[in-house]
């Protein structure tokens, strides 16, 4: 074993456990203890101040300067009296990570000393450098101003003894910077669009809000092994290694028992998060060897997703303590399953009804028909731009690769809901109905939680799946920001219930009935979109040749489904309601394409150096031992029986001449043509020829790698192995 593998697994052999005591037994005792929530900005905040602050939460109003000082003095309070020293614009760049720009809690005074100090207008906006963060051209590299301005409807929290104060991220010039700025539009227009179409089910909703329960899925490898690998440690993922002979075939892993030392982690982890007032709730194995899973109870949508990266945050954090490292990528290991981040969303009316939850009568039940028929179409409608929020780099390696849902956007609602809309299409005719039609559909509509309850199942090949009082986005990347797949969705479902309330409202004028105008329009939308219902095996070739049959695309490369971000249909959706400019747009597809392309780019120098400094002198090593084996044995034995004894030494040194040329020759062939994309100079023309000509090189080299690995004494190989990777505990 090579000296560096093995110092790594001498490590990991000798550590010793970690055992991690709870704050609390209760949960309940310590829960949001780093949290500035509603309920403690309460004790610290005069009550019209306070009641200024939760007006603007609830009806999307501004805070004026008067309010945020004292806001500014509760948040300094309560955040020096739990150690806080500094504070923080916590933001959501386009780099898909957070950031944060630490000041310290005080001000100097002309006699030379200093006091604790922190204004209204420090709370509201900050002036971070904008220069070293992607911005698609919007701003110069020597442009550095940018403002992050205070999000109040995310509470603040303590990290470390730094107060951080959730933000938007804007440019000099307005155009947003960030996933938050959007995302909060999104919500805005959806809440007014749904609070709308509710009101001819319930006069009492004056307010929606759009839920999310992400499901994150991640990798744990020890340290040890981690650093042992360099393109673990530089790409995120594996880029060569044979499959272990035993991996995820027996199932055996799936929802089993945790490991002591991954309970340790995740205790310590969950108590973390449950301090930031994160709401976990689940924790299990998931599919692949190493592969786990935790997902919190639904939040409102903009906080979820705070939730959602401060949480990939801490698990980073903590896991160092256990000499963990976590794997965020979609596809660390070839052959065993990926990561996913399910997006299960759904809307919640003031009312406390969830809208995509049937109800117990006719009228509830039609309202819920309404909501997710307009969510099909919507989802019918948009479907690439929703594609290219999702894809990326990593989420290539998973979409459609028999694990995760396929790049074909389809709708999966159950077989008796699918029953339902067909009545509803058979039904309802574009003559005035007559009572019996009404009745009898009505009283169909009646039995929609008795069908639901009996007879719906989960398909977890489909992409887009409604799940009894939600839809599941499964093909959302563990890595993704939620907040990318989030906009475009709640986006695309307020157009369409704006579109729908204008449809219906037009049909009332001329003298219809509203229930009865409200099933004509969706009779109409029903057959517009049922194109993108599949109720079967999304991972079966079947589909991908019927999808094409139906005029579905399946768009695989990252680049040619990036290209939604700037069609006309695109532009007329996101521009069209403020949520995202042109210019933004334009600006996310050049972003998007650069990180891809620097991602393949980055691959690409990590293959090319472990396989021509690691690899090939290892083989070469091996090579030469089999070659001195070779020749001792002709100097011993005689020559009939030279032959058979050294024949399958001669065989090896033939497969590892074979394999090693290939290798040097394919190297050399991907960096000629990585120089070559290197010198395009357009970022859309440049991540096309890192797709075309520069990713294939990847898969082409690793095969010859791989197969070396089963030959060369593991003795010498000079890397973990999977069956190390995936198994150490």
């Amino acid at each position: 074993m090579s000296t560096y593998r093995f110092a790594a697994m001498q490590e990991l052999f000798n550590r010793p456990a970690i055992v991690v005591p709870a704050p609390s037994d209760k949960v309940s005792e310590f829960y949001g203890v780093n949290t500035l929530d509603l309920d403690t900005m309460k004790k610290y905040l005069p009550l019209e101040a306070f009641q200024n602050v939760k007006k603007a939460i609830d009806t999307w109003g501004h805070i004026d300067r008067k309010v945020a000082d004292a806001v500014a003095s509760a948040m300094k309070a309560w955040a020096m009296e739990r150690g806080a020293t500094h504070y923080t614009h916590w933001f959501h760049p386009l780099n898909g990570s957070t950031a944060e720009k630490h000041d310290a809690f005080f001000e100097p005074t002309s006699d030379g000393n200093v006091f604790e100090h922190f204004s209204g207008n420090e709370l509201i906006q900050q002036e971070p450098d904008a220069s070293s963060l992607p911005s698609g051209g919007i701003r110069n590299t020597f442009e550095a101003r940018g403002y992050s301005a205070w999000d109040p409807s995310s509470p603040a929290f303590i990290v470390d003894k730094t107060l951080c104060i959730p933000t938007v991220f804007i440019s000099y010039t307005g155009e947003a910077l960030d996933y938050k700025t959007p995302l909060l539009k999104s919500l805005f227009i959806l809440d007014k669009a749904a609070v709308k179409v509710c009101q001819y089910f319930d006069k009492d909703v004056s307010k929606v809000i759009s839920t999310l329960g992400w499901e994150q899925e991640y990798f744990l490898v020890d340290e040890a092994l981690y650093y042992a690998r360099p393109d673990l440690v530089l790409a995120d993922r594996t880029l060569m290694g044979h499959a272990s002979a035993k991996d995820q075939q027996l199932e055996d892993h799936y929802f089993g028992s945790i490991p002591e030392r991954v309970v340790a982690f995740m205790k310590d982890f969950e108590n973390e998060c449950y301090k930031l007032g994160i709401p976990l709730r689940t924790r299990h194995n998931e599919v692949a060897p190493n592969q786990f899973e935790c997902a919190p109870v639904f939040e409102e949508a903009n906080l979820a997703v705070d939730h959602n990266q401060l949480l990939m945050d801490v698990m980073k954090r903590v896991a160092r303590h256990h000499k963990f490292r976590v794997l965020l990528h979609e596809k660390p290991y070839k052959g065993v399953n990926g990561s996913g981040k399910h997006n299960n969303w759904s809307l919640l009316s003031n009312t406390g009804v969830n809208i995509l939850s049937p109800g117990t009568t006719p009228k509830t039940n039609l309202q819920f028909l309404t909501f997710l028929i307009n969510t099909m179409k919507a989802v019918h409608d948009h479907s690439e731009l929703l594609r290219a929020s999702i894809v990326s780099a990593g989420n290539e390696h998973r979409l459609g690769a028999n694990e995760a849902p396929p790049a074909i956007i389809s709708v999966f609602l159950g077989k008796q809901i699918t029953k339902v809309l067909k009545d509803i299409e058979s039904k309802v005719t574009q003559k005035k109905m007559t009572p019996d039609e009404k009745t009898e559909l009505k009283l169909d509509i009646g039995k929609i939680p008795e069908i639901l309850l009996d007879n719906t199942d989960r398909n977890r090949t489909s992409p887009f799946a409604f799940t009894g009082n939600r839809f599941e986005f499964r093909a959302v990347g563990s890595t993704t920001n939620c907040a990318a797949p989030m906009t475009v969705l709640n986006t695309a479902v307020a157009n369409q219930l704006e579109e729908f309330k204008i449809a219906v409202d037009k049909l009332i004028s001329t003298g219809l009935k509203k229930d009865e105008a409200i099933f004509k329009i969706l009779r109409k939308y029903i057959i517009a979109s049922k194109r993108i219902l599949f109720e079967g095996n999304g991972y079966s070739d079947e589909w991908v040749e019927e999808a094409l049959s139906r005029g579905l695309t399946n768009v695989k490369e990252a680049p040619e489904a990036l290209k939604a971000y700037i069609s006309p249909k695109s532009i007329a959706l996101l521009a069209g309601k403020n949520v995202l400019s042109a210019r933004e747009l334009d600006a996310r597809y050049d972003i998007r394409l650069e990180t891809y392309t620097k991602k393949i780019q980055i691959e690409a120098r990590v293959l090319g150096d472990l396989a021509v400094n690691h690899i090939v002198p290892t083989v070469i090593r091996y090579q030469n031992r089999l070659i001195e084996n070779v020749k001792g044995l002709k100097d011993i034995l005689p020559a009939s029986e030279f032959g058979d004894a050294a024949g399958h030494q001669l065989n090896a040194i033939k497969r590892i001449s074979k394999h090693k040329a290939l290798i040097q020759e394919l190297v050399d062939e991907m960096v000629g043509e990585r120089k070559k994309a290197n010198k395009i100079e357009n970022i859309r023309d440049k991540a096309n020829a890192y797709s075309i000509q520069v990713k294939p090189f990847l898969d082409r080299i690793r095969y010859h790698i791989d197969k070396l690995e089963l030959i060369v004494d593991d003795d010498l190989w000079p890397l973990p192995k999977y069956r190390e990777l995936l198994y150490a505990r």
